[in-house]
């Protein structure tokens, strides 16, 4: 109960902010336009079109606002209800090399499709030895594609920090390891700081700044491998050096 009334708390808190973003917002946008009418309503030479043209263009700027936190709302509420999906999807046969190459590819060109100013290297290094095995296949490449997308960012920002002879890269790697299957994503970003470290695999907690994450993620990808295909998830980090989040996966 006490874990309910967490997440219970978790829920109402983050989807709270966008809500207060959005009727402040629109409370704003409200006087804006009262404001414009009484513009409006002034007869030459006390009208001018110079403030009307600003009103205007300030309640655009609110409307935007209120999309944007509006989208952040619904993207928490969306990421909530694929925790508790409880979907019908069965385990067939996957290539895992295939999958881990397609989800990397897509990360990559996704994030560069948003930025131009995005670059960073990256490759694969695949055991072709590894054999398919029964995962929900859609289920694993999106917790690749979350892993990777991680990777990226954390790149991303240690390039934009300026350190000195920096090149960004992440590394996808699969591997068989006894009775399981491994895949592992590497980056030299900034590594994961020892105090939060604990942390990341809870719903709603995110490093990230606010309208950048939901902080559902982890935690859901978590959760798809730990409880939905009974592997593990885990983290290896250095503070300045990188991190490593390996996914593993039983062979039967």
């Amino acid at each position: 109960m006490a874990s309910l009334g967490e997440l219970t708390a978790g829920i109402a808190h983050e989807i709270q902010n966008p809500l207060n973003f959005v009727n402040n917002f629109s409370e704003v946008s409200k006087e804006l336009i009262e404001e414009l009418k009484h513009e409006r309503t002034q007869q030459p030479p006390d009208r001018e079109e110079g403030p009307e043209e600003e009103l205007i263009e300030d309640i655009i700027q609110n409307l935007e606002k209120i999309h944007h936190h509006g989208q952040r709302a619904s993207s928490i509420v969306k990421g909530m209800l694929e925790h508790s999906r409880t979907g019908n999807l069965e385990k067939e046969l996957t290539d895992i090399n295939k999958l881990a190459d397609e989800y990397l590819r897509l990360s990559y060109h996704g994030l560069r499709a948003k930025s131009n100013a995005f670059n960073a290297e990256f490759r694969l290094e695949l055991d072709p030895a590894i054999p398919e095995i029964k995962v929900i296949g859609q289920d694993i490449g999106r917790v690749v594609l979350n892993l990777i997308n991680n990777a990226f960012y954390a790149v991303s920002n240690k390039y934009q920090e300026g350190a000195a002879d920096y090149q960004p890269e992440v590394i996808l790697k699969t591997r068989k390891n006894g009775d399981t299957i491994e895949i592992m994503v590497q980056d030299n970003g900034g590594g994961i700081p020892k105090n939060v470290l604990n942390k990341i695999f809870q719903p709603f907690f995110t490093t990230k700044p606010t309208g950048q994450g939901t902080g559902l993620g982890l935690s859901l990808s978590y959760d798809i491998i730990t409880k939905g295909h009974g592997g593990n998830l885990n983290v290896a980090t250095k503070e300045g050096i990188g991190t490593v989040f390996t996914v593993q996966l039983p062979v039967g």
